[in-house]
């Protein structure tokens, strides 16, 4: 611009009025933008005598400021962090960005003017991209494979639009996700969920799962076949059975359940039965194991039901139990044969006493034996045993003392302890401490070692001053020998002047027989 096309020029000769941008060089070359504000002035006449002009510096001019952002433009293509890169109308790539390269592992010359289709894993796919592009469609996240050039197939998430000019292809805008570490990742989770499918689907009990709100979203072959039905996912809740009732026969609401409990109060529910009723009306008697489930911020997200059928159980606690039945009621029949074999031998005067403490050993046994089966022959709790057994034998009442805590005694050790006590009872009764209107009996007993041994003591205390006796009868034998025999029992019998004293320490596992 010459100074005569200058701004002042211009507004001093009536050609341009306003504000003006210019540039101005420097002497060093150095150029600044500035716009120019031009006043004219008058004199007091009015007539035009000269005019004042003021620069206002700008940073940069609009020119300038353009081209730094087309370079930032070209930076953040080039350089970014998400692959990118141009496809023309004919399907050729134009242009791509160096991370677009670093995924595929090509050089530009080796990628841009190629078909985008020779990358492409599955040639369905890209045709159907590049039909959506023609017509000018959006694209998000649209899943495909890419071949890479080592031959790797990536899976990624393409997001495209195109740029047009007067309605007219130019090029798409591609941004490329690279997702192989998800996709790898969800099919492990796939697979994982597949395999525990399978297990579930495997396992003879019962199994279902449900949502946090109750609706059940699985359930094994197994649950069908004890519900009797198959319940529809996600509108059946709580429990897929047709009916629930408790094993009195209340019937059971399914909000109510044990798997409704379990969600309500986020809690594992145990030791519970039921009983589930098909539509042919059959029962079948069942214990459930629902237990919550969460995520990783431990919220309830849902619940999983293990159902035992106990219909096998039962049924075999009742064969049991008939066995039981059968074998007190042949025990008790064969000691009765045995008292009766005992009556006709014992026939003299002379050994009624002898017949009449036999009895009374066969009685002390089959009561035994009672109590054995009334608790299934798995044992029998120590005070009921030594409680019975001193009320039969010696009638003792308030002159017996019996204290210790509760203790199951193993099935092998009730019958050799019942024998032991009823020896006790009977000789306090006839020589001992219960002969004398004072004397009492005191028995104590404690569990040692954990609760792995029983230590029991037994005193006559308050009857007539006690000699050891002459010769060894069968209750002295059984007392001192039998127990530790048969019970592995450490047993010390002493005749003290103020009363019978029996101590005896035993392991309560008797599991293995004696040797």
């Amino acid at each position: 611009m010459s100074h005569a096309e200058s701004p002042m020029a211009a507004a001093l000769t009536g050609r341009v009025a306003g504000d003006q941008e210019v540039v101005i060089e420097r002497p060093n070359g150095e150029r600044v933008a500035a716009v120019v504000r031009i006043n004219l002035l008058h004199a007091a006449e009015g007539g035009l005598v000269g005019g004042a002009a003021c620069f206002e510096v700008m940073e940069k001019r609009p020119a300038e400021q353009l081209s730094d952002s087309q370079s930032d433009l070209e930076d953040f293509f080039e350089n970014g962090v998400v692959a990118l890169h141009w496809v023309g109308p004919d399907g050729r790539i134009l242009r791509a960005n160096q991370a677009e390269l670093d995924l595929l592992g090509y050089e530009s010359e080796e990628y841009v003017g190629r078909h985008i289709a020779e990358f492409h894993a599955d040639r369905a796919v890209i045709d159907d991209l590049l039909a959506r592009l023609s017509y000018h469609q959006k694209l998000e996240r649209y899943p495909a494979r890419l071949r890479t050039k080592s031959g790797e197939i990536r899976h990624v998430l393409i997001s495209s639009n195109v740029y047009s000019q007067d309605g007219e292809f130019v090029h798409t805008r591609c941004f490329t996700l690279d997702v192989t570490e998800r996709h790898l990742a969800q099919l492990d989770l796939q697979e994982s969920e597949r395999r525990s499918r399978e297990l579930l689907e495997a396992l003879p009990a019962a199994v279902y799962t449900t949502d946090r709100n109750g609706a059940i979203t699985f359930y094994n072959e197994a649950a069908a076949e004890l519900w009797g039905v198959r319940p529809e996912l996600g509108t059946s809740y709580w429990c897929g059975s047709w009916r629930l009732f408790w094993p009195d026969g209340t019937p059971v609401p399914h909000d109510e359940c044990p798997m409704a409990i379990a969600l309500k109060e986020n809690r594992s529910v145990r030791n519970v039965e039921a009983l589930a009723e098909r539509p042919d009306g059959t029962r079948v008697p069942f214990m459930p194991y629902p237990t919550p489930l969460h995520d990783a911020q431990h919220r309830l997200v849902g619940a999983v039901n293990m159902l035992i059928d106990l219909t096998h159980l039962k049924q075999a606690h009742r064969r049991q139990q008939l066995l039981i039945n059968e074998l007190n009621h042949r025990v008790k029949n064969t000691l009765a044969t045995i008292q009766s074999i005992a009556h006709q031998t014992f026939t003299g005067k002379a050994d009624e006493e002898l017949k009449q403490r036999f009895e009374k050993r066969l009685i002390a046994l089959a009561k035994t034996h009672d109590i054995l089966t009334r608790g299934n022959w798995r044992g029998a709790d120590i005070r009921e045993l030594i409680s019975q057994l001193i009320e039969f034998a010696c009638d003792a009442g308030e002159r017996a003392t019996v204290e210790g805590p509760s203790v199951l005694l193993p099935q092998r050790a009730v019958v050799p302890l019942a024998m032991a006590i009823h020896e006790l009872c009977t000789n306090a009764s006839k020589y001992g401490a219960l002969t004398d209107p004072a004397g009492r009996i005191v028995i104590e007993w404690q569990c040692l070692a954990g609760g792995t041994r029983l230590k029991l003591r037994w005193a006559e205390l308050g009857g007539p001053p006690v000699q050891t006796p002459t010769r060894r009868g069968f209750g002295t034998r059984l007392l001192e020998r039998g127990l530790t025999h048969e019970l592995r029992a450490d047993c010390k019998l002493t005749f003290q002047p103020s009363g019978v004293l029996f101590e005896m320490d035993m392991p309560l596992s008797t599991a293995t027989p004696p040797t």
